[in-house]
């Protein structure tokens, strides 16, 4: 099993920003909104408040906005360059009254106890040199009842199963880009770190699982 190597914390060279927006990740996206969207469904009578931690860009608040707009959504990152481009995608998108965002640590939130009916997260977990440190608190915010949906690659085995995913899945994209995908398989967690995790924090292992060939996904009701 290849080590875990870690890498910068946080993206944000408008370089990285603008090449992470760049690549296609529209149908991983859609995915992991589509998958949210089975395991949930908006209350009808009020506004349900979402927090997606480690934006990015906004583009999946932007996809969940654009399939359930009855929402308020909340979306943190702590890259300057990669909220700019977020605050850019979600005006000409239209949702400025759907997501909010702001530049938050995912390690010491601000909000409340309580405060949300769902939590999601997407490729923060591999940016964390202690990643439960990020679990403490989205599980803080999260409302008895409330969802925790939190998708990121997983480690491969080897180098060459790195190489094999980098050619399948960014293969189109620039040296760069594709450097910045490799540097994240190398920096993931595998499904049991994970499991072990998620049970040190109260959570069933078995709420933990691959849920494709580079990715793990948590996804669990919390009391």
């Amino acid at each position: 099993m290849l080590p875990r190597t870690l890498e910068p914390e946080v993206m944000d060279t408008a370089e990285e920003a603008k090449d992470y927006d760049a690549m296609d990740h529209s149908a991983v996206n859609r995915k992991f909104v589509d998958e949210l969207l089975a395991e949930w469904s908006p209350n009808r009578s009020c506004r349900s408040r979402i927090l997606d931690v480690g934006t990015g860009t906004a583009q999946i608040p932007i996809e969940l906005a654009r399939q359930q707009p009855a929402l308020q959504i909340t979306a943190i990152d702590l890259a300057e360059e990669m909220l700019k481009l977020g605050e850019r995608n979600v005006a000409s998108a239209g949702l400025g009254g759907v997501i909010m965002l702001e530049r938050i640590d995912a390690k010491s939130m601000p909000y409340d106890d309580a405060a949300f009916d769902v939590v999601m997260s997407n490729s923060i977990v591999h940016h964390i040199p202690e990643p439960w440190t990020v679990f403490r608190e989205m599980l803080r915010v999260l409302k008895p009842g409330g969802l925790l949906f939190v998708r990121d690659l997983l480690r491969p085995e080897s180098t060459e199963e790195i190489e094999r995913l980098v050619k399948t899945y960014a293969g189109d994209e620039n040296a760069h880009q594709q450097q910045l995908f490799r540097q994240s398989f190398h920096a993931a967690l595998t499904v049991e770190e994970m499991r072990e995790l998620i049970g040190a924090a109260g959570l069933r292992r078995e709420s933990v699982q691959q849920t494709s060939d580079r990715h793990w996904t948590v996804c669990a009701r919390v009391d």
